[in-house]
């Protein structure tokens, strides 16, 4: 067989394992958790209905502009215990605090408290750096016995925080996140952002990250609920304070300090970002991309290699195959291109978009995989992750 042939081959048996062997990370099935009719069991010496305490805290930096679609949809929860909200204005130059109070004294609900930590002391990051004065906010203020970490730019329907909490209770979870459905209206936003979740439920399956005793451990940081408790238990958020993916790396702590986790895709809490450019989404992608790999060249180079063979090599082989009269690489390519097309339509499906775009997944891999080379491109250049101004360079030490 030649070069060609054996690499189509080998496309076709990565696909066949990732659908079968990859934890059905494909399927868009994991939602929260169901809980029985009724109020959950109250703790042991609780009333019946009662509900715990929650903190809502917000990181926000330079958020006006999303605010007004977002802070509202807290401030209006319908939860049956003590909720307030701390906002925490990480040197906004937006008017971000002052529009959070304009909002709160419109709308009402749910107390609302804004919060200036100043610039993150060294070793920080700027987001965590807030997450940690919002939490010390909380205390100060009442001893919440759950947190809620959501972004500024994510909605939430009324009962989302109710049913956060409830799946908690009724399950014992120590750690529950969701995928918030990002927002897909553009044309750039069609191609790349359904693909976004579909690759990281790849490298993260769902259903392996929700086992107890597995070693696999994800969040989606728009929507995080955590027990204060496990969170002491788990040294957050200082244990992970340089992180860039402090997401993942907040479950990996509460995960390792002995608490249970839940990772799943959201029905009812939605980012109201906009990404509309190509640019936009550039950014969005490469100022992490290198940090997941652990600024380390030779998973750069391995995750090349393996996205070149998985993702471009099927479409590559059909065509090669089609002109050059050869069926072996024609029929591997085709079937490891309509494998691929198929597992990606139930995300396609998530997002309510055509599944004509099922069969342009190579084409946004190809991008993807140039976004990760321009991660590390802009690291070997000393430029980092950037974000909203500020730039973080690899962590000395492991958080």
């Amino acid at each position: 067989m030649s070069a060609l042939t054996w690499i189509a081959a080998g496309s076709l048996a990565a696909w066949l394992w990732l659908l079968l062997g990859q934890g059905f990370f494909w399927r868009t099935d994991v939602r929260l958790p169901s809980t029985p009719a009724g109020e959950p069991p109250p703790p042991a010496g609780e009333e019946p209905g009662d509900w715990p305490s929650v903190a809502i805290v917000v990181p926000a930096r330079d958020e006006a502009a999303v605010l007004p679609a977002s802070l509202p949809s807290l401030l209006a929860q319908d939860y049956p215990g003590p909720a307030e909200v701390f906002l925490i204005d990480d040197g906004s130059s937006d008017g971000t605090g002052k529009l959070a109070r304009e909002l709160a004294d419109t709308h009402g609900g749910l107390p609302l408290t804004v919060g200036a930590p100043g610039e993150p002391d060294p070793g920080w990051t700027g987001k965590l750096w807030a997450v940690r004065h919002g939490i010390a906010l909380a205390r100060s203020a009442y001893e919440a016995d759950f947190l809620l970490l959501t972004d500024a730019d994510i909605a939430h329907e009324p009962d989302s925080l109710r049913e956060l909490v409830r799946a908690a209770r009724a399950h014992g979870l120590d750690l529950v996140s969701q995928m918030a459905r990002l927002r897909v209206a553009t044309g750039w936003e069609r191609l790349i952002v359904p693909a976004f979740v579909y690759f990281f439920a790849q490298l993260y399956p769902f259903r392996w990250v929700n086992r107890r005793r597995g070693r696999w451990a994800a969040a989606a940081g728009g929507c995080v609920l955590l027990r204060r408790e496990a969170a002491e238990r788990a040294g957050v958020p200082e244990a992970v304070r340089q992180a860039v993916i402090d997401d993942v790396a907040l479950a990996r702590a509460v995960k390792r300090s002995g608490g249970a986790i839940w990772l799943g895709l959201a029905d009812r809490v939605d980012s109201v970002r906009p990404y509309p450019g190509l640019g936009e989404l550039w950014r969005m992608v490469s100022r992490s991309a290198y940090a997941q790999l652990r600024h380390n060249p030779l998973l750069l180079m391995a995750t090349v290699a393996g996205l070149a063979v998985v993702y471009l090599a099927p479409p590559v082989a059909l065509c090669a195959g089609v002109l050059a009269g050869r069926p072996a690489p024609l029929a591997a390519g085709a079937a490891a291109w309509a494998l691929m097309a198929a597992t990606y339509v139930p995300m396609l499906r998530y997002y309510r978009q055509t599944l004509w775009l099922a069969p342009l997944l190579p084409l946004t891999a190809l991008l993807y995989l140039l976004m990760t080379v321009d991660s590390a491109v802009r690291h070997w250049r000393g430029q980092g992750a950037a974000w909203k101004g500020r730039t973080y360079a690899r962590p000395s030490a492991a958080p």
